[in-house]
């Protein structure tokens, strides 16, 4: 999928969205688990955090999405982002290496999204030492 040098993933439990872009192109791609996890009601005092764990099959689609992106933003609203790093750290440190950072986004449109992870990249460019 990935031509381009820039990827944002916003990801929950239940879908991954990607999008990829350059300079004046973008493409989206959607990936949702097979079985998405499912919210646990627990009894006060208890630990955790109501949710099970997220898909490792799951993680490893989404990982192998991001291919050979040059940059990439990871966002979310709760725990699968991290969840997402971790897995990627540890199956994957090619792409490691490309994250560029990670962010808790509530629930934006995907334009909004988009128009958020292009001022991250061009704020993440200018602050980079010039060689």
């Amino acid at each position: 999928m990935n031509k381009h040098q820039h990827t944002v993933v916003w990801i929950d439990h239940r879908e991954a969205k990607l999008f990829n872009f350059g300079s004046a192109d973008m493409e989206k791609l959607v990936i949702r688990p097979d079985h998405p996890s499912r919210h646990i009601h627990h009894k006060s005092d208890t630990i955790g955090s109501g949710h099970d764990k997220t898909s490792e099959t799951y993680l490893h689609e989404v990982a192998k999405a991001l291919g050979d992106a040059h940059a990439i933003l990871i966002t979310g609203p709760a725990g699968a982002k991290t969840e997402l790093v971790s897995h990627i750290q540890k199956h994957d440190p090619a792409v490691a290496k490309n994250i560029s950072g990670v962010e808790t986004v509530d629930h934006p449109s995907d334009g909004q999204l988009v128009a958020h992870a292009r001022k991250y990249f061009n704020v993440a460019a200018l602050n980079t030492p010039r060689v």
